[in-house]
């Protein structure tokens, strides 16, 4: 089991919220510490993709658990 440092609730937002608030998450976190982000937001898997690979971090994991989408994304 992948262990998560740090779990972000950003359901109900819409973009470009949860990637500002990811942006200021991982702002927090040590280099090779993990991120779980919860969205509601459709574009957010695009966008969080996108910008992990923009950031230098690493893309881990997308799930989708009902209507909630779960990313993990662990730091550069």
């Amino acid at each position: 089991m992948m262990k998560v440092d740090k779990v972000l609730d950003a359901k109900g937002l819409a973009c470009p919220m949860p990637i500002v608030k990811t942006k200021k998450a991982i702002n927090e976190l040590e280099s090779g510490q993990v991120l779980e982000i919860h969205a509601t937001d459709k574009g957010a898997k695009n966008d969080l993709t996108a910008w992990a690979k923009s950031g230098g971090h690493e893309f881990l994991e997308y799930m989708e658990d009902g209507d909630v989408l779960k990313f993990r994304i662990k730091k550069g």
